[in-house]
């Protein structure tokens, strides 16, 4: 299973394995990691699962779709790195994937 590390704005870390096919969002929210809120249940109409991607990782996962770039648009201190965790699929090529939390949804 692929392990998958949040680290909360504060550096609290919460190293997690996480099933293929879940989403980033889903492996947080079944894990009660504090800081992503998925209020939409990860059907990118909101923004309140979004992190921030460590560079190394940025070439690893697919490019943005233009609904998330637009959902991105919504959320509070977006960056060149920030992603919304429900459109991440977990997968075998993410294992060690680090994703940080912003301050607040």
């Amino acid at each position: 299973m692929p392990q998958i590390t949040y680290v909360e704005h504060d550096g609290k870390q919460h190293t997690l394995d996480i099933s293929s096919g879940l989403s980033v969002m889903e492996g947080a929210v079944k894990n009660g990691v504090p800081g992503i809120d998925a209020d939409c249940g990860g059907a990118c109409a909101c923004a309140t699962c979004h992190v921030y991607v460590d560079a190394g990782w940025l070439g690893v996962l697919p490019p943005k779709s233009p609904i998330e770039k637009q959902m991105l648009e919504c959320a509070s201190n977006t960056a060149s790195n920030s992603r919304l965790s429900c459109q991440i699929k977990v997968t075998v090529a993410l294992d060690g994937l680090r994703v940080s939390l912003p301050e607040s949804q």
